[in-house]
């Protein structure tokens, strides 16, 4: 089931609701470039196990509206509460990858955790994506302003390249390029100001008032979010468990698929 959600005037999420009777929600939020359809290998198995699988398009990508501004945590963790609201969801489990996990993160700080029983980090985008003087484990930001800068240039070329950085097992070529499609859904000027807000915005006020149980899994090969950030989660979150995935790079949902499913019910039960 396909609908929108109205988040301010003119901008409507669109909000993937495959089974709505399941007896658990979980609310799954994508990482850049791509959409909710990441999560595919999630959405084929989970709901047969009874839950409720909630996937969005933050906006600017997939269906989601494409508005000229908005891209910043504080925004898009506003967009997703609009959405708990809209749907009056109640003790789900929020999960979010890469820059998904950090608007997950911003929205436990900023909204208190409003509506979420548990939350689930997969290879976030958190407490910090870039270097900065008093945490040096993260990229460059000169890399990130580079990657910004090829999406004005030669978007495609940009998307390829991020594409072979994201997986550590080898993928097929049909797979790379329905991969490749997904960042093709989004606007290009959404697709950078994304890129600014991971490269510039940090998150290391909002660890500290999640209260909820967290589930932290992380790539031990991932060349986006690098795997000191699942460490400074662990430590800086109280209630939170670090699950390493050996055999992956930053796409652990697909790369080690039952695996990440067997550890997110696990976690939810």
């Amino acid at each position: 089931m396909g609908y929108y959600i109205s988040v301010e005037p003119g901008v409507n999420i669109f909000v993937e609701d495959i089974n709505p009777s399941g007896r658990k929600a979980i609310l799954f939020i994508h990482g850049w470039p791509a959409n909710h359809k990441l999560y595919e290998y999630q959405f084929n198995i989970l709901p047969a196990k009874g839950y409720r699988c909630i996937g969005i398009d933050i906006r600017g990508f997939g269906k989601s509206d494409k508005p000229y501004g908005g891209y910043f945590y504080d925004r898009l963790a506003d967009d997703v509460r609009y959405i708990i609201e809209g749907l009056r969801l109640q003790n789900i489990t929020l999960a979010g990858h890469s820059v998904g996990g950090a608007i997950s993160t911003r929205y436990m700080g900023r909204h208190l955790g409003y509506g979420v029983e548990r939350l689930v980090l997969i290879g976030a985008a958190a407490p910090s994506l870039t270097e900065r003087p008093d945490f040096p484990y993260g990229l460059p930001k000169d890399s990130v302003t580079d990657l910004i800068k090829q999406v004005y240039v030669d978007r495609p070329k940009m998307l390829t390249e991020f594409t072979d950085m994201f997986f550590y097992q080898k993928i097929s070529e049909p797979f790379s390029e329905w991969f490749l499609q997904l960042g093709f859904e989004a606007a290009g000027y959404a697709t950078a100001s994304v890129a600014a807000a991971f490269r510039d915005e940090s998150l290391f006020s909002d660890i500290g008032k999640i209260q909820v149980p967290t589930l932290i899994m992380h790539g031990a090969h991932d060349r986006i979010c690098l795997p000191p950030l699942a460490k400074a989660l662990n430590k800086g979150i109280a209630n939170s468990k670090l699950v390493w995935f050996e055999n992956s790079g930053h796409g652990l949902f697909w790369e080690e698929r039952n695996k990440f499913n067997k550890e997110l019910v696990s976690f939810i039960e």
